[in-house]
């Protein structure tokens, strides 16, 4: 059994399943607002979050993330809401996180099971299980995400600053590597 882990998984979905789909990828990142495992920037620019999940509870917790709900944060203020029932408003799920196009989970196809499709964050939500094959790692769509119709395109400028984004992060990573390299040569 694989010890799997989010960067094994980042990259089998990047090298496989969005190579040809985005201009652009950067893991981590809190860009549109919230944390996205892995940001996807389309060929028409539009974005794709992929929340990558270890385990079923972490999957089951995911729901209760800011990413899915509109906060109505209006007491003690009086809002048209708060005047006509008398208390605030409730808040509100998201259907999928602001600025997102498409919406998936990653995952090991050990940990899926059918009956977790209830337990997703939002029926807009697709889901992509990952199987270990040895040389390589096999990422199929078990559900596609349904596209949030609403999501707009990124701007040139929007664009530039989540590549700023990731070409700060190649090079620290190189920073990491070259640090790493001298501690093995310290030590031997």
């Amino acid at each position: 059994m694989t010890a799997w882990n989010e960067r094994m998984i980042a990259r089998a979905i990047s090298q496989q399943t969005l190579q040809r789909r985005c201009v652009l990828l950067v893991d981590n990142c809190n860009w549109t607002g919230h944390e996205c495992d892995v940001l996807g920037v389309t060929l028409d620019l539009r974005i794709i979050d992929i929340e990558i999940k270890i385990s079923r509870s972490d999957l089951k917790a995911d729901a209760k993330k800011e990413k899915w709900w509109h906060r109505a944060y209006n007491w003690p203020f009086l809002s048209p809401y708060n005047v006509e029932h008398g208390c605030p408003a409730p808040d509100q799920r998201l259907i999928h996180p602001k600025k997102v196009w498409k919406h998936y989970y990653a995952m090991p196809a050990e940990i899926w099971k059918p009956d977790l499709l209830e337990y997703l964050a939002s029926p807009a939500s697709g889901v992509l299980l990952l199987r270990d094959q040895g040389a390589y790692m096999d990422v199929r769509c078990e559900r596609r995400a349904t596209p949030n119709r609403n999501a707009e395109r990124l701007t040139p400028e929007q664009v530039m600053d989540i590549t700023r984004l990731a070409n700060l992060r190649m090079w620290e990573s190189y920073q990491k590597i070259d640090s790493m390299r001298e501690d093995l040569r310290s030590a031997a």
